[in-house]
């Protein structure tokens, strides 16, 4: 593929270049996977999430249907950039040496971060990659190189250890990945919050690529930060007013996002519509779930679909059990920001009725800082939250997940000295 072709297709990707086939394939089923309802719920029934003005959900997806090609204890990190054996799936114009995207994702990471190769990033993004993070968007190979090196830097004996990928996608329509990772070392350089600490660091982060032809031209990713400086014995909300007040910070204007109204055009957010098929769609229900949470304020929709027994996993290294530490989530965010309203950005899965379902979500969001809950006294800021999930169901059910959101962010969004946007 040309420079010019794939530029052209990577702006088709983020701005929603969307395919019409939506049959069943051998491999796996397709589904738009991204993006909320255009315009309503197609039943003349208003104020269910849209899309933003002038533009569309991401393509299309191949869901594979079954976890045949995944992450297993080991797999593609004790012996890197090797012949790991005979190709499991298509990976047309990737390097012979993968097997599938999965061992793609995961020995990249395990070459660029604990075997240090960081130019090996440059052989594995594209020349304008985007990425988005804590600090908005970025563009281009070097930054990324750039803030790698300075990472590695800080923590030299850092190991990544992929807990999961969850993906979909071929090889002609692009790859999609959700990989999660568990981050084990040790503060032993300088970087931006001060000298060395010598402190161990565990915890975890979460990156979705876009990938084609070898290369990863999109990716988001949350570092899980005021976890890290949690872990050094750094002042969290001393640091997250730091970056606010500095020259890097990206303001409301500037993060290019669009508006999130809990209720459009003064209409009350109705409920999620019924599926429009029997059986189970695990895409309508990712998307009803964010909605009767987040949109209509109904926490009992964490009941409907949450197992009595979910282990649930968030954001600074929160953990919980159970449907209340769940409700318990989404009841702070709702308190702290009453306003708040959800766009489910994209969903893609892995499996089955029998076997389950992994699922990446990716979502984003806003409000203002006008109630008790998470971050103490209101400010009145308006605030933009962004964050990736991964869920489990067995059964119809969600019975373990694992989300991140931009929380060093809006911690630096809401504690910036100046006035408030």
């Amino acid at each position: 593929m040309s420079k010019e072709a794939e530029n052209h297709d990577s702006t088709a990707e983020s701005t929603g270049g969307r395919s019409t086939s939506d049959a069943k394939t051998a491999t796996g089923t397709t589904s738009p996977g991204a993006g909320a309802f255009s315009g309503g719920d197609g039943r003349g029934r208003t104020g269910v999430p849209s899309s933003p003005p002038g533009t569309m959900a991401p393509r299309r997806r191949t869901m594979p249907v079954d976890h045949a090609i995944a992450v297993n204890p080991g797999y593609g990190v004790d012996a890197p950039n090797v012949v790991h054996g005979e190709r499991r799936q298509s990976l047309q114009g990737f390097e012979d040496t993968y097997t599938d995207i999965v061992d793609y994702i995961v020995r990249i990471t395990h070459r660029i971060w604990e075997d240090q190769d960081v130019g090996y990033i440059y052989d594995t993004y594209a020349p304008g990659c985007r990425l988005y993070d804590d600090s908005g968007v970025h563009f281009g190979v070097e930054q990324l190189v750039a803030g790698t090196m300075q990472s590695i830097n800080a923590f030299p004996d850092c190991r990544h250890y992929a807990d999961d990928v969850i993906w979909a996608g071929t090889d002609t329509e692009g790859f999609v990945t959700s990989h999660r990772a568990i981050n084990i070392g040790h503060h032993t350089g300088p970087w931006r919050w001060g000298e060395p600490t010598g402190r161990k660091l565990e915890t975890w982060v979460m990156a979705n690529c876009v990938v084609r032809d070898n290369e990863i031209y999109e990716e988001w990713v949350l570092y899980n930060t005021a976890a890290k400086l949690q872990q050094l014995g750094i002042d969290v909300l001393a640091a997250a007013r730091e970056y606010g007040n500095s020259k890097d910070f990206p303001g409301l204007a500037e993060r290019g996002f669009a508006e999130t109204d809990r209720i459009e055009g003064g209409r009350k957010p109705m409920p999620y519509p019924d599926p429009s098929t029997p059986g189970f769609d695990v895409e309508h229900e990712v998307r009803r779930l964010f909605h009767d949470v987040y949109n209509r304020r109904d926490l009992s929709a964490v009941d409907r679909i949450y197992a009595r027994t979910v282990r649930w996993h968030g954001t600074t290294n929160r953990t919980g059990y159970g449907r209340s530490d769940v409700r318990g989530m989404a009841r702070n965010l709702l308190a702290t920001f009453p306003d708040m309203g959800v766009r489910v950005d994209e969903v893609y899965w892995m499996g089955n009725d029998v076997d389950g379902y992994s699922v990446s979500v990716r979502w984003s969001g806003s409000g203002t800082h006008r109630g008790y809950g998470l971050y103490g006294t209101p400010t009145g800021r308006r605030v933009h939250l962004w964050g990736m999930s991964q869920l489990y169901f067995s059964q119809g059910e969600i019975v373990e997940e694992w989300s991140l959101f931009n929380e060093f962010d809006v911690l630096a969004q809401l504690l910036r000295d100046g006035p408030g946007e």
